[in-house]
Order: structure tokens, then C-alpha cells, then sequence
């Protein structure tokens, strides 16, 4: 049946979408900014190309993007070798600092 649409279902989802789980929100953001007061959260810089918000527990592992002691503020991008996010994401060392700086959030947000 070609040319013939069919309505869209009139209902909401009983469990949210995984992006919409683990999407970082504005209220975290804006404490996220007001901790790191704008500076890298790993190496302190306070220019860089561009700073990027970052799960500790990656959202892939469904890490929450409402707790704020799940993210962090890091220069990046992520794609380019040698900032912090590229660091966090790719390398062993950088597993091992999210877990640790993740435990110290918990701690600060207790």
C-alpha cells in the first residue's frame, strides 16, 4: 500500500530510551560549571579548543547523566589526542582516573 500513512501510536513510553537515561541535564551542567568553576577537572586549564561535559561511568555502561557526581568537565575534543577527555576515554591510565575521581564525587556529594 504505497502512499498510504499510517497514524503514530498515542502513548508514552513506559521506560525511557537509553540517550534519554543517560542525557547529561541542564541542573547537572550548571553544577558541573559551578564546581570546576570552568576549568578542566584533570588538568586545571582554563582555555582549551573546547571543554567537554563527560561521563565518569560511560553512558554506553549506562552511566547516569543526572548525578552530578557522574560527570566531569574536561578539555577536549574527545577525538584529539592529547586533552584530557581523549585521555579519560582511551587509554588504561585514564579508566583508572574516572573510577578514582568518580569515587572521590561520591565522597563530595555524600
Amino acid at each position: 500500500m504505497v502512499g498510504k500513512s499510517v497514524p503514530k501510536p498515542n502513548f508514552k513510553r513506559r521506560k525511557p530510551k537509553q540517550s534519554a537515561r543517560t542525557r547529561i541535564t541542564n541542573k547537572v551542567r550548571e553544577e558541573v560549571l559551578r564546581r570546576s568553576e570552568g576549568k578542566c577537572e584533570r588538568c586545571n586549564r582554563t582555555s582549551a579548543y573546547s571543554f567537554e561535559m563527560s561521563h565518569l561511568e560511560q553512558a554506553s555502561q549506562l552511566g547516569s547523566g543526572n548525578d552530578p557526581a557522574n560527570v566531569v568537565l574536561l578539555c577536549g575534543p574527545s577525538v584529539n589526542t592529547g586533552t584530557c577527555h581523549n585521555f579519560a576515554d582511551y587509554t588504561a591510565k585514564g579508566r583508572m582516573w574516572r573510577m578514582q575521581k568518580r569515587e572521590e564525587l561520591k565522597r563530595y556529594y555524600e
